[in-house]
């Protein structure tokens, strides 16, 4: 048995792998059973097995993005969740305390990872949201809306999720006509939009991205709604500094990813100087379950460089330190699994208009990349927090029932 077939007969017990060698020879792993994937790859030369296993965080995604790990049955989607779903987060069994040295190795590691200047910032945000955009909109939905979807039905459309999601997080900032409201991190515009459609507020969005703040405020201009959606290429510590008097309410969605951890007192610092003194925040993230941990090497080069998901105890600690009170906390498990499984649906039946922008090997990037992010939402650590912050304990209703009322009007 090779070395690869060593590690893939620990690790695969249900569904099961079938490893083609360059000379033909085939070895098997695991059994058939419901639930679990049965694939089958190839590999192209001698050089795979060696690359793999020389670097076992890159090997295997580069050597598929090159067309030398080749899936010959299923595909990318069902290789990365056949070795996922055999070892799941919640597998159960004994816990034991890690070691000192593993603890000192996974915070230096974070550290180092999530160093995020002003200047590196608006780089790594261009790095991914800077693509074109021709790319984002043969995947996504009609409004663009590049984060996690909200279902309420698993059968809903993508359409229909994350148009639930922009209720869901409207009803939780507990807006009222004529407030002044911030975007951080904006995207192409579609929540601004439907926060003024809805409830008449005033609405600045804030992006790193040109890409991302050209389309938003074309968006804008064609509602006839420019005077008050307002777009700007700004960050959100810029922001924090200049004269632009305070907001009734904050949201921010999926932008918290990209702050890194040594910058996250500095993101809280500067939402709570840019809210009145009565004024609420959401934040829509991608989030870690359990403990703290490190971006994996194939994100930190390719996808996110400069991004960490946090854990909910390092988000709310660093939230601890201004005065900025925690009202409501959500997690959402598995939406994100069903917001990226339908994501990749989409970008494989547009494989030849993908192919046509960019490469081939570009199209095996994006499909590695949204493979291994759904399942790490099936069956790694990841989820989603929505997290309601208030600054005055009085502001909000005594109970939470507003909340599903707003939401019911919204969708009905």
């Amino acid at each position: 048995m090779s070395i690869l077939g060593s590690f893939l007969a620990s690790v695969v017990k249900k569904g099961s792998i079938a490893v083609i060698h360059p000379d033909g020879s085939t070895e098997k792993f695991g059994t058939p059973e419901d639930g679990f994937p049965d694939v089958a790859v190839r590999l192209a030369d001698k050089g795979v097995m060696r690359q793999i296993l020389l670097d076992p965080r890159l090997g295997a995604a580069e050597t598929f993005m090159d067309g030398r790990l080749i899936v010959e049955q299923g595909d990318i989607m069902e290789l990365v969740q056949l070795l996922r779903a055999n070892k799941r987060w919640e597998r159960g069994g004994r816990l034991n305390d890690p070691s000192a040295l593993k603890k000192v190795k996974s915070l230096i590691a974070a550290r180092l990872d999530s160093i995020n200047g002003q200047r590196r910032s608006k780089a790594n945000v261009a790095h991914h949201y800077d693509l074109s955009r021709d790319l984002y909109e043969l995947f996504l939905d009609e409004d663009m809306q590049y984060s996690c979807a909200y279902w309420t039905d698993p059968d809903n459309t993508l359409e229909q999720a994350q148009l639930d999601k922009k209720a869901h997080i409207a009803a939780k900032l507990d807006l009222k006509a004529g407030q002044r409201v911030l975007d951080i991190g904006c995207g192409w515009g579609g929540m601004a939009l439907y926060l003024h459609q809805k409830f008449g507020v005033e609405m600045l969005g804030i992006t790193l991205s040109e890409e991302q703040l050209k389309v938003a405020q074309e968006r804008a201009e064609k509602a006839g709604v420019a005077d008050k959606v307002k777009f700007e290429l700004i960050d959100y510590r810029d922001l924090a500094e200049r004269d632009t008097g305070q907001f009734d309410r904050i949201v921010s969605v999926g932008m918290f990813e990209h702050v890194g951890t040594p910058n996250f007192k500095t993101f809280f610092r500067c939402s709570a100087n840019l809210m009145t003194d009565d004024g609420v925040m959401l934040l829509h993230t991608i989030g870690r379950m359990g403990k703290p941990g490190t971006t994996d090497a194939f994100t930190r080069k390719y996808i996110f460089p400069g991004g960490y998901i946090p854990a909910l105890s390092e988000t709310v600690e660093a939230s601890e330190h201004f005065r900025l009170m925690a009202t409501d906390v959500e997690t959402l498990r598995l939406h994100y699994a069903l917001t990226l499984r339908e994501w990749y649906k989409r970008t494989v039946a547009n494989k030849d208009k993908i192919v046509a922008l960019y490469d081939e090997r570009f199209f095996r990037l994006w499909t590695f990349y949204l493979a291994g992010a759904t399942a790490a939402f099936e069956s790694g650590s990841m989820c989603n927090y929505q997290i309601q912050f208030s600054r005055n304990r009085h502001t909000l209703p005594l109970t939470r029932d507003y909340i599903g009322e707003v939401e019911q009007k919204l969708r009905g």
